[in-house]
């Protein structure tokens, strides 16, 4: 029998309150992040089973642990059916080691994992509530496109996502601009922190309250629980049966949802040996796992891998609290998490720009595999865990790497370093026929907020 969950914020001065509350709030009133006052558990037996589902029925088995009762049944089996209509691959490139291809959905980016699911569980409960919502996101890429289509056209909620001008892709920003409708999108003269500290101090300001202000960004719970499922797909796919057989996870990361998924899926029982945490040269987490101290970077710097280039990622308190610490929402630690247990389960390492591009050449000609920035900085990572690490190259250590991003996403960087043009999935093939829309704006809060007021 499932019983309730009640879902705390990492700052500690928040009431606790339902998964629901916590999905329409996005953020804690305090300024913390929501987290599961405790991660329910899947058996070794029930996770043999999942060999046999399809990849909606294993997300409707998780997510329903750490939702029920909140939603009927039949409703989150349809929900997750509709959510999860594109393929998985797991690709193998050698031995016992795979990429996992998150970039198989409508925009061609892992993100569409959590934005899909997260859009009609928001809207599940807002038809119920009978009220509207206004989405504020932040986005280095490919979050701002997965939001814009999931939400697109839904009759309660109004998106505005932010945008660092000099930051995206061409085709990461025609993603986003070429909606309209529900969709607003604005380009800051600024970086990725810029947009994520201006989406933060809107949500914390008490003239902006009349808009019922909500987040799709990594710092809202309804994006993390989704991405715990394909860790926990590959696994079930991918695992030997035997139940000591344990897997290493290699993990881009930028602003480390998408880490703090696997750790969740982790908690949940899932046999994990290791992650790897492989950001680019913005490497304040690596530096931290090194030194035991934590120090921002700012500006971040800005690299190929460009969802990346995150010099304080949201999600760091989220991952200091699983391991009995406290961080604000500044980088401030105001308790000390227990280290030498994150450095148990995480290898943290930092991938610069000319390692990524080698790494995207050598892949390529050694194994056939195609890799984007954000992917080659996942599969280097897990190349130089090898390195270090000596027993995890192992033939029969089961290991995966995630492709979070379509290639076909950049295309100037794999033409420049492969003389080819990675083929366009279907989501990315008429996006130059479609009308442009977006403001820009100054990296000025006050401006921001004025903007919001003239337009909601």
């Amino acid at each position: 029998m499932l019983h309730d969950i009640k879902y705390h914020s990492t700052n500690l001065r928040a009431e606790k309150v339902t998964f629901r509350e916590a999905l329409l709030k996005g953020l804690a009133p305090d300024g913390g992040l929501y987290m599961p006052d405790r991660i329910p558990q899947i058996s070794r037996e029930e996770l043999q089973t999942f060999r046999n589902l399809e990849y909606h029925q294993i997300a409707y088995e998780v997510i329903r642990k750490f939702i029920s009762p909140e939603i009927r049944d039949a409703d989150l089996l349809r929900i997750v059916r509709d959510a999860y209509d594109f393929k998985v691959p797991l690709e193998n490139v050698y031995e016992r080691k795979y990429m996992i291809r998150l970039d198989h959905g409508p925009t061609a980016s892992f993100k569409d994992f959590a934005a899909r699911m997260m859009g009609r569980l928001m809207q599940y409960f807002l038809h119920e509530e009978n009220r509207n919502l206004l989405i504020l996101t932040a986005t280095s890429g490919d979050t701002g496109s997965a939001i814009a289509n999931a939400f697109y056209e839904l009759d309660n909620i109004q998106v505005v996502v932010l945008f660092p001008e000099l930051e995206v892709t061409a085709r990461q920003r025609k993603q986003m601009t070429t909606l309209h409708k529900n969709i607003q999108v604005i380009s800051l003269k600024g970086k990725f922190d810029d947009c994520q500290s201006l989406v933060k101090k809107a949500f914390s300001d008490p003239e902006l309250s009349y808009l019922q202000l909500s987040s799709a960004n990594s710092i809202n719970i309804g994006r993390l629980l989704p991405q715990s499922i394909y860790y926990i797909y590959a696994y079930s796919k991918l695992n030997d049966g035997n139940p000591d057989d344990k897997v290493i996870f290699s993990v881009p990361s930028g602003n480390f949802g998408d880490l703090m998924g696997g750790l969740i899926a982790m908690r949940t029982g899932l046999p994990v040996r290791r992650f790897v945490v492989t950001t680019n040269e913005n490497d304040e987490v690596p530096v931290y796992w090194q030194t035991g101290k934590y120090h921002t970077i700012d500006p971040s710097i800005n690299c190929i891998s460009s969802a990346m280039n995150v010099g304080h990622p949201s999600n760091m308190a989220r991952i200091v609290a699983l391991y009995e610490g406290e961080m604000d929402e500044n980088g401030v630690i105001i308790k000390e998490p227990d280290i030498e247990k994150m450095r148990e389960d995480m290898f943290a390492v930092s991938v610069n720009d000319q390692e990524t591009k080698e790494t995207i050449r050598k892949a390529f000609e050694k194994f056939n595999l195609l890799l984007e920035p954000h992917g080659a900085v996942g599969w280097a990572g897990l190349m130089k865990d090898f390195d270090v690490n000596h027993s995890d190259a192992n033939p029969d250590q089961l290991s995966a790497s995630l492709e979070t991003a379509h290639p076909a996403k950049f295309p100037e960087e794999i033409r420049a370093i492969l003389g080819i043009d990675p083929e366009l999935p279907e989501s990315l093939r008429y996006l130059d026929e479609r009308e442009e829309k977006y403001d820009s704006l100054e990296n000025n809060y006050l401006l921001f907020k004025n903007y919001l007021k003239d337009h909601y």
